[in-house]
């Protein structure tokens, strides 16, 4: 799915209404795809570091007939939360980067990629097709701040890798303990040339943090 009829034109550098229309068209993708199919995912893999070979921006979207494990298991994370704790786990949050009225963008608990983020909104949403008209503009409007800080960064055209935490047929079992959001996952560590590789140790011991979510948060300092 093209974002824009321009190959130059990246999310960061697209009017908020226009970003606005991208949004419009992943609701309606999850909403006609996840009739059929048990997951609707929705991603963008932003730059040739991140393996994109079409430099056309873009993003893909994958149904498939079961859940697959990342997400069948921060399923089963989330449904243990709210049993014990009598909430959802992903609308308690601080580590707070850019925020609005209707979103927040955060540093997850769980952060190991650097600038790794994580975009969900104030109120309990399970998908897209469920934001209001307002929502969706406000999500437009955060995420053109977000990816253009991203840019300004390294002063170069920030690569990352995107998800949403779409749905499909299996939210029409009670799935209240999750929350909509969006994962963002770049890989430059400390310059537009320095990647991150995830190797030796991190692959099969443990994975480590080059930058603390404190420093993430002071790097970025989006207004």
């Amino acid at each position: 799915m093209c974002f824009h009829p321009w190959s130059d034109i990246t999310l960061p550098l697209m009017q908020p209404a226009e970003i606005s229309k991208v949004i419009d068209r992943w609701a309606d993708l999850i909403v006609e795809l996840g009739a059929e199919y048990t997951w609707v995912q929705i991603f963008e893999n932003k730059g040739a570091m991140m393996g994109c070979s079409n430099p056309h921006p873009h993003c893909q979207v994958c149904p498939s007939n079961f859940l697959p494990n990342e997400p069948a298991l921060a399923e089963r994370c989330q449904r243990d939360f709210l049993q014990k704790h009598g909430e959802p786990l992903l609308l308690q949050y601080e580590r707070v980067v850019v925020e609005n009225e209707h979103w927040l963008v955060v540093v997850p608990y769980w952060e190991t990629w650097p600038f790794q983020m994580l975009l969900l909104p104030r109120r309990h949403v399970l998908c897209l097709p469920d934001l209001t008209a307002q929502e969706r503009d406000s999500l437009a409007s955060i995420m053109k701040r977000l990816l253009t800080e991203y840019d300004k960064l390294f002063e170069v055209s920030f690569p990352y890798s995107m998800r949403w935490a779409a749905t499909g047929s299996y939210l029409k079992e009670d799935m209240s303990h999750l929350q909509l959001h969006a994962h963002y996952y770049p890989p430059l560590l400390r310059s537009a040339t320095i990647h991150k590789f995830m190797v030796g140790y991190e692959m099969l011991a443990n994975e480590q943090r080059d930058l603390t979510p404190e420093q993430v948060c002071f790097l970025l300092n989006i207004p």
